[in-house]
């Protein structure tokens, strides 16, 4: 049994919580029991080790498999088309006001404030960096 002491000395809370909760869960015994390929009950360790050893790698098994390959989509499009400059202005509109700004120190209410002009030069750099897929 875990004293509680030792609990409360954990760093961490989320550590500290889950012993309180075991110590007064107490005791509780697990069922080590698995089937085998027959179908019986397996309770010897060793056993369930290798029965699940053995599920794994037949379910893991590709080797029997021949046409494995890695296949790329062509499509005449692209499956998200790039942000228009109505997608922009809406999603400007949507920015909550008297908020922290990000790491870029820029506060929403700029982007409202700045109109039609800031919203179009927005849109002149999110489309480069959507089309390249990279960020600059």
């Amino acid at each position: 049994m875990i004293n509680l002491q030792l609990i409360l000395r954990f760093k961490n809370s989320t550590d500290t919580y889950r012993g309180i909760i075991n110590f007064k869960k107490g005791y509780q015994s697990r069922a080590n029991i698995a089937k085998n390929e027959k179908g019986d009950l397996v309770t010897d360790c060793h056993s369930i080790l290798a029965r699940w050893r053995n599920h794994f790698s037949q379910l893991l098994d590709v080797h029997g498999v021949n046409h494995v390959r890695r296949t790329e989509i062509h499509t005449a499009e692209p499956l998200v088309p790039e942000p228009s400059a109505s997608d922009v202005e809406m999603v400007v509109e949507k920015l909550k006001r008297h908020k922290s700004p990000g790491t870029d120190q820029i506060l929403a209410e700029l982007f409202q404030a700045g109109g039609r002009t800031i919203r179009n030069d927005i849109h002149e750099i999110i489309n480069p960096i959507w089309n390249k897929e990279e960020l600059p």
